[in-house]
């Protein structure tokens, strides 16, 4: 029940994301006075301060798909076997042990799976920015992505955006691939052999 609880961040709209986000982020009527102070504003203007806009749409963003990677580590932390776990108990294996014997290693692939699902779709993602601050105050909140949309639909310059994707494109393979050559994704065989 709680999981479900926890999944419906990722279930709302961008848009309503944004909306609530920003009446949270309000320094009038919202909870900016007491977010502001947890990142560093006093005032509780946290999406007009250049330096902590940006902290600000990272902790939106992330309050949006976090619950999502979480509840991919559940699952497979889940469908690790308890006779790891009874068989290291047995050998005298404590906690911290069986976490970097056992855990760690059967969450190899969902380390990696969720890595490149983190660093792809930060490359591609700019609603929830575009729909509080717009990229500003000033250029503060202003990502590859959403200099790509602006560039594109806002100045009609759509030689430039389109050059700008092409670069998120390669950019966003280039990273998946390396991390798939980094952590030997490719070769990874099946950890759960002979159970």
């Amino acid at each position: 029940m709680l999981s479900a609880v926890f999944f419906v961040p990722l279930l709302m709209s961008n848009a309503a994301v944004a909306l609530l986000w920003q009446s949270l982020l309000d320094p009038n009527f919202g909870l900016a006075g007491l977010i502001g102070p947890l990142l560093g504003a006093s005032d509780g203007n946290v999406l007009g301060d250049p330096g902590r806009a940006l902290a600000a749409m990272v902790l939106v963003v992330s309050w949006q798909f976090i619950p999502f990677h979480m509840l991919l580590y559940q699952a497979a932390t889940r469908q690790i076997p308890r006779s790891l776990y009874e068989a290291a108990a047995i050998d005298g294996a404590g906690r911290v042990r069986q976490f970097w014997s056992i855990t760690l290693p059967q969450l190899r692939h969902t380390i990696v799976s969720s890595s490149v699902l983190i660093l792809v779709g930060s490359l591609a993602y700019f609603e929830t920015i575009l729909l509080i601050t717009g990229g500003g105050p000033g250029t503060a909140t202003r990502v590859l992505p959403l200099h790509m949309y602006l560039t594109g639909f806002s100045a009609f310059e759509m030689g430039y955006a389109s050059a700008w994707a092409v670069l998120l494109v390669a950019a966003g393979t280039a990273l998946s691939i390396g991390i798939v050559r980094l952590t030997g994704y490719s070769r990874m065989d099946s950890r759960r052999e002979g159970l």
